[in-house]
């Protein structure tokens, strides 16, 4: 394995790209995600909005959406995607693929985080005569903010991963690096860096998590 001829700026471009895809994709995952996932939970049974067609409806649309393997979801989207980013290709073809497989997977993560909080937070609000939205907005989730922040890195993990795939369709990224230099070309040595580069990003990404976490916890 030779490093000396590895491209080391092709290199750190194709990082920075994974970077870019998995920032936007995540920002976006969070803009949908979390409203998706407080009103699962405020549409579920005993809930203040408590509404079983429109819960199982979202849970449906969820539940698809998530058990729809990712490498499948990315060629099934390209025309949707070419529409949404104007082209299928690169960092802006890879992020509406990436947002319609985290979203769901991140507001099922929410819910559950909401569920697990004390009940008697919701009814104390209803007791002083808080309205649905000043109950979540005040109450439900400064309770989660813990539970949130662990479900942000948690998705950011998973997008990581996810986007190394989107190299299958031309997405760019170490992905991308690794299918055609590492594989297509049988440059060993780019697969390995490219992996390492993977490896460190979810370890770093972990360890800045868990320290979140914890100083949240200790507030």
């Amino acid at each position: 394995m030779m490093l000396a001829n590895i491209d080391w700026a092709l290199i750190a471009e194709a990082t920075i790209d994974t970077l870019l895809m998995t920032g936007f994709s995540l920002l976006f995952t969070i803009v949908i995600g979390l409203p998706l996932g407080i009103l699962l939970f405020l549409t579920s049974k005993r809930q203040m909005l408590e509404n079983g067609p429109v819960y199982h409806s979202l849970s449906f649309i969820v539940n698809v959406l998530r058990s729809v393997p990712f490498l499948i979801l990315l060629i099934v989207m390209i025309p949707l995607t070419r529409v949404l980013a104007g082209t299928s290709l690169g960092v802006q073809g890879a992020v509406p693929p990436l947002v319609v497989s985290a979203a769901p997977f991140f507001a099922r993560l929410v819910e559950n985080v909401l569920r697990e909080l004390d009940p008697g937070v919701s009814e104390a609000c209803r007791a002083m005569g808080a309205n649905s939205r000043q109950t979540v907005l005040l109450a439900l989730i400064p309770e989660a903010t813990t539970g949130i922040v662990a479900a942000i890195i948690v998705t950011a993990i998973a997008l990581v991963g996810y986007s190394a795939m989107s190299g299958v369709i031309g997405g760019g990224g170490l992905g991308d690096l690794a299918l055609r230099f590492g594989y297509q070309r049988y440059q060993t040595d780019v697969m390995v860096v490219t992996v390492v580069i993977l490896v460190v990003m979810v370890q770093v990404l972990q360890v800045f998590g868990d320290r979140l976490v914890a100083r949240l916890n200790r507030k």
